[in-house]
Order: structure tokens, then sequence, then C-alpha cells
């Protein structure tokens, strides 16, 4: 299962995601840190992607070049997911987004369902599942069991998130032992209450600066 894990090793990488963990970071970085760790994540998770060529002419001669194959889609969990959205349709213009709503209950730890519009029909081949943060692992699994229901394969689904934690990547793996991986770091440590330490804090808070006043960057 190991080798379906890919943490990045990067300088860039390193340097943006302790710019993230700082407190002192405004909200504009933060979103600035996300999407460029985003992108990196995207490129690294796309290199096996399947190309198709074709023929075309350069003002001086003939070419041949290529494209992605399989149909992208985008599947940001809400709200921290769309922090990465952008920068994957940086990357794949053409991909189609659909949004799912999940949340933590604050007690349980347990993830919500409370948004899907999935059609009918999977009309994409390769699924990018798009999740900051991986704390208990409970979120990204619901996620991914509401992929599988749709229709697409787990070999065809790709999680990208800035953070995890050891426990939440084990129980990703253990419950879906198929399916990749891509992070940036992973941290050692969950709190009792369920946060990785020690972390970036809440994500979607820092994103759209949604911060208590006492809490506020």
């Amino acid at each position: 299962m190991a080798d379906k894990v890919h943490v990045l090793k990067h300088p860039l990488v390193n340097a943006r995601l302790s710019k993230l963990r700082q407190t002192t970071t405004t909200g504009k970085e933060f979103r600035e840190g996300i999407r460029d760790i985003s992108t990196i994540l995207g490129i690294e998770a796309s290199r096996d992607l399947e190309e198709e060529t074709f023929s075309g002419e350069t003002p001086v001669g003939p070419f041949t070049g290529s494209v992605i194959k399989p149909r992208i889609g985008l599947t940001p969990i809400l709200r921290a997911g769309m922090g990465m959205t952008d920068a994957l349709l940086d990357l794949f213009p053409a991909a189609r987004v659909y949004h799912l709503g999940i949340f933590r209950e604050k007690v349980s730890l347990q993830p919500v369902e409370y948004y899907a519009k999935l059609p009918e029909n999977p009309n994409v081949d390769q699924v990018f599942l798009l999740d900051p943060l991986i704390a208990t692992g409970g979120t990204a699994c619901a996620a991914l069991n509401m992929i599988l229901e749709w229709g697409i394969p787990v070999n065809k689904i790709k999680l990208l998130c800035v953070l995890a934690s050891q426990d939440g990547l084990n129980r990703v793996q253990k419950e879906f032992a198929g399916v990749e991986i891509w992070v940036s770091a992973v941290d050692p440590h969950l709190t009792p209450n369920g946060l990785i330490s020690p972390g970036l804090g809440d994500t979607g808070d820092r994103l759209y600066n949604t911060l208590k006043d006492k809490e506020a960057l």
C-alpha cells in the first residue's frame, strides 16, 4: 500500500508549507500558498496520464504533438477544497468540476454529507479528489465512497492534499488500498479533538477569513 502514497520532497513546497503553518500568515498569503502547492501536486500527480498524439504544423514545419487523453474530473470537498480547484483548472482547463459537501461533526468527528450533485452516469475517466487536510481521514473516506458509488474505479482516483496526519493516511490506505495519494507533507500527531498537530489550523477559515476575532490573523 505504501507505494500508493507519494510525499513531495521539494524545497519550494517545504518553504510554502512553512509559510502556511505560521499564525502571522495573512488570508491572501494563505490562499496563494495553497494554490502554489496544489499546482505542484497536480503536476506531479499527472505524470502518468495517457497521451494522445496528433499531427500539426509550426511556422517552420510539421510536428507530432500530444494532448491528455482521459477526460478529467475535479471533485473538491467543500469548502476548503475550493482553495485547490483553480490551480487544477489551470492545468486542466477543460476539466469538469463536481463539488462534494461534507463536514465533520464536532463531537463524534464523523463525516456528514450535505451536498453532492454528480450526474447519474460518470462522464469523466480520471478524478482528482481535492482535500487540503487529511486529519482523521473520515472526510476523505466518505468522499471516496461517494466517487466509487458514482462509478469511478479506485485506480482512476487520485487524492491530492496539502497536509495529512499519519493516522489519517493509514485509515485511507486501509479502507481504499488502491487509491493513489499525493501529499506535500505528513505530520505525526492528532489532537484529542481530531486536529493535525502542528498542522495548519482550520484551512477553510484561514482561506476565507472566517476565523473568530480572537483567532484572526
